[in-house]
């Protein structure tokens, strides 16, 4: 997010009422280093095992998150020797970082956990929204129950990798030095890997605490009494509004979350239709425990709209944005009635005229779900505190951030905002990040990095042209931020682990998908994208915000069942790849 993208700075004034609530670090003891990179936190902790130098193994995955946590067990259920390198110092993936003031999922569980039988027979939730603590808690159990750690090298951050077509294997370096080889390699890094933080005039000179989001203080940071601001809209930067109050950026389309506790009972009933329920998440859209209505927008009169959207709007959670009618992301006078109706709903809950017009304004700022709404509990009503107020920074106003200084903020019209803390919630190198930034190198002798500069090519979400035997998922063309993460890369899990079978028995040296075959992909992409009404504004789900990255649609938009049967119909054949086989 640029400066001259910045929309809105929601400031707050003396926290005095958080004492206690989240942190327990004294600005005094907290380190002030603003981290910006994995690799900053790579470092070796043994040198057997996995840890251990020149390594050679079947499979090698990067990322410990559920895609890469679900392909280790794959991988090594079917034989494999496989080696997972992960730069956190466990399993959950973002889950190890995101550990913010009110980091929450936003989906439900338990449809947001794998569907492997002997880990969620012995588990249950204390609530359908689990924080991070929680989500930490389950991971540990996974770890425990399908014992991975042991092929595991923590806190190893990758930084180059190339294929060798003599021998059929890839070469993999890490941050401190080691290396491996590997037949197979798999990038579960996700889709929030390199973290994003603007260059801000002078972002260095502020002498307080600042953090951003996603490498925030395994200790916490003490907020209590402490004048805090937020930049960011994204889930990130909700979530630390209701625990803090202040945010920066673009309005925020936030729908509620409908959190709320469960007993070990009530999941003890449903679990015998847990196998049930983990097969129809993948023949819905989003691969959620709904999907959107059969019927148009304007099937229905006035009247049964409304109730259908607070049908909707009762349920809470995503069920308003991919449960609503079947028109509303592709025609815009349909979508314009669902905003009209969350605008309603949340316009009420704003006293302050101003804040109410620039947090939710009457036309809308962007086409309702075209950007992922975040889920809150209590959002709006923080803005009604009178320690918050909201600072326009918009382009129309004239005020934007002009720089920071040794204890605040500076805009246009010559306010200086006073600071003790300052989150960074302005999200990722979206997408495409997690893969260009770890040095991987084609057949050809280009970088990755380069390659995509101008746009990201793959073929089917999970392999791209020119680095043979790679794989990757919940990253770039697949359903990914459409999707519910669990469903997404379990089926992009067992699509690579059959793909990799194939290889085997067939006698296959390597596969590399065709430039022709990744073209063709890429219109798909934009095919399905073009005919709704995401290519309207720029968001995550078309590039995101990085300054010079490109407006473009990174996932696919048709939805789980229509993705899995097309990714399904190339494997008999080997259509779009290129086939060498052993010893060729």
């Amino acid at each position: 997010m640029q400066q001259s993208e910045l929309k809105k700075v929601l400031s707050i004034r003396s926290l005095v009422e958080l004492a206690g609530t989240h942190d327990v670090q004294t600005s005094e003891d907290q380190e002030r280093v603003l981290h910006r990179d994995l690799s900053e936190y790579g470092r070796r902790r043994s040198t057997t095992g996995p840890y251990a130098d020149n390594l050679d193994v079947d499979v090698l995955i990067v990322g410990a998150g559920f895609g890469g946590t679900f392909l280790l067990y794959e991988m090594r259920k079917a034989g494999y020797k496989t080696v997972l390198y992960e730069a956190g110092t466990s399993f959950g993936g973002t889950w190890r970082w995101n550990r913010y003031p009110g980091a929450r999922v936003d989906s439900e569980v338990p449809v947001y956990e794998l569907s492997i039988p002997e880990v969620w027979k012995e588990w249950t939730w204390s609530t359908n929204y689990p924080n991070y603590q929680e989500l930490q808690q389950y991971f540990d159990h996974v770890d425990k129950v399908l014992d991975l750690s042991r092929d595991c090298a923590f806190e190893t951050c990758v930084t180059g990798a190339e294929f060798d077509e003599q021998s059929g294997k890839w070469n993999v370096r890490t941050v401190d030095g080691r290396t491996a080889k590997a037949q197979f390699l798999i990038v579960a890094a996700g889709f929030a890997a390199k973290r994003y933080i603007p260059d801000f005039n002078t972002l260095e000179k502020f002498k307080g605490t600042m953090f951003h989001s996603s490498f925030w203080p395994t200790d916490g940071v003490d907020v209590r009494g402490k004048r805090c601001a937020v930049i960011g809209t994204g889930a990130s930067g909700v979530q630390i509004a209701q625990e803090w109050g202040p945010i920066a950026g673009t309005p925020n389309l936030a729908i509620p979350m409908g959190k709320r506790d469960l007993s070990v009972e009530e999941q003890s009933r449903l679990k015998p239709f847990y196998p049930e329920l983990y097969a129809y998440r993948e023949t819905t859209f989003g691969g959620l425990c709904f999907d959107f209505s059969k019927k148009n927008t304007f099937d229905d009169s006035p009247s049964q709209r409304q109730e259908f959207y607070q049908q909707l709007w009762d349920h809470g959670g995503f069920a308003f944005w991919l449960g609503n009618y079947k028109d509303y992301l592709y025609d815009a006078k349909a979508n314009r009635e669902v905003y009209n109706f969350w605008a309603k709903k949340q316009r009420s809950r704003i006293h302050d005229p101003r804040k109410r017009d620039l947090l939710c304004p009457l036309e809308p700022p962007h086409p309702f779900g075209v950007k992922r709404p975040c889920l809150e509990q209590n959002f709006y009503e923080q803005f009604n505190r009178p320690n918050v107020d909201v600072v326009d920074i918009s382009e129309a106003s004239g005020n934007a951030i002009v720089e920071f200084t040794e204890t605040g903020i500076k805009t246009a019209d010559g306010s200086h905002h006073e600071l003790d803390v300052i989150a960074i919630a302005t999200g990722f190198d979206i997408t495409t990040g997690g893969m260009t930034s770890m040095g991987l190198k084609s057949v050809k002798g280009t970088y990755l990095q380069d390659e995509w500069k101008k746009a990201a090519h793959t073929y089917l979400g999970t392999t791209v042209s020119g680095y043979p035997n790679m794989f990757h998922l919940y990253g770039p063309h697949g359903p990914t931020l459409l999707s519910n993460g669990p469903t997404s890369v379990e089926i992009q899990g067992r699509w690579i682990r059959d793909a990799i079978n194939k290889i085997n028995s067939q006698k296959l040296k390597f596969i590399d998908p065709t430039e022709e075959a990744s073209m063709m992909w890429k219109n798909r992409i934009n095919e399905l994208s073009d005919i709704s009404l995401f290519p309207t504004t720029k968001s995550t789900y078309m590039g995101g915000s990085l300054p010079g990255k490109a407006f473009e649609q990174v996932n696919y938009a048709g939805g789980m069942s229509k993705y899995k049967e097309e990714i399904n119909a190339v494997l008999p054949d080997w259509k779009g790849f290129r086939t060498v086989a052993v010893g060729g």
